[in-house]
């Protein structure tokens, strides 16, 4: 029922309230990035994205994160299980405990980390004689990443576990299927769209971060620097240019992911 008959005058003042508000936080900001990487023609934004540097800050961004990605979305759509499916004591600790990465500031996730697997840390100190180290390396930005994108996959999908009906899987149970078979032949088909969906918002967080990263891979050029930590060094060396070409890739990545999310929802969604 309509409270207002006729012309509803809310409608496009509402709307446009809403624009003008995002304008300045949100429209302006995004488009600056793609102006001002244009303004001095397609060429030399084109070089400027071809530097072997740029290359490699992109590709290493991608092969940290995916590997991030893979290890959240196991862990989510296990601890997701098990924590909907069980009730024992702790349980909640353990939910509040996983969700905790979202409130920690992300320089203090790097400066944990650096604190446990440093050449002097608690675990570090262990692996420094046998040669092995895992600060400053490619393997210390997949812990990063891990650890603040960890609770994005679980909390897309446990929420699908708590409402998803478990008559099918009483079903499946009658007939003689062992719990794995259930598993993979009843329930994880239901999870589809929230493991797709917690695997790209992972995905997206991840090679975006920067406060751990900076901390943890030393932002060495050609060898642990990753996309956001190039644009800050370009950007810190004056070369506006070369930082805002890789800003723009990492801008339509993210717009290209979240565009997935919002057309492929009917697909995503499964009843």
């Amino acid at each position: 029922m309509r409270h207002v008959r006729g012309f509803d005058a809310a409608r496009p003042l509402s709307i446009g309230m809403l624009i003008f508000m995002m304008l300045p936080l949100v429209f302006l900001p995004l488009a600056s990035i793609f102006i001002f990487g244009t303004s001095s023609g397609l060429g030399n934004f084109w070089m400027a994205l071809m530097q072997p540097e740029a290359i490699f800050a992109l590709k290493l961004s991608v092969v940290t994160s995916f590997w991030a990605t893979i290890f959240n979305v196991i862990f989510g759509l296990f601890a997701a299980y098990v924590l909907s499916r069980y009730n024992f004591w702790g349980r909640n600790a353990l939910i509040v405990t996983i969700s905790l990465p979202t409130a920690i500031p992300t320089a203090v996730a790097g400066f944990a980390l650096l604190l446990l697997w440093g050449p002097y840390g608690t675990l570090g100190r262990f692996l420094q004689p046998h040669g092995i180290q895992i600060m400053f390396t490619a393997a210390a930005i997949i812990l990063a990443n891990i650890f603040v994108t960890f609770p994005l996959a679980f909390g897309v999908i446990k929420p699908v576990f708590d409402t998803m009906s478990r008559s099918l899987e009483e079903a499946s149970a009658t007939i003689g299927a062992t719990r794995w078979q259930t598993f993979w032949h009843v329930t994880l088909p239901s999870l589809r769209g929230a493991i797709v969906s917690g695997a790209l918002l992972t995905f997206a967080r991840a090679v975006g971060e920067f406060g751990s990263t900076i901390l943890v891979s030393g932002n060495l050029a050609g060898r642990t620097q990753t996309a956001p930590l190039y644009i800050f060094a370009k950007f810190n060396e004056g070369q506006i240019e070369a930082a805002n070409a890789i800003a723009i890739v990492l801008a339509l990545f993210s717009f290209l992911i979240f565009s997935v999310l919002f057309f492929a929802r009917d697909w995503l969604d499964v009843d």
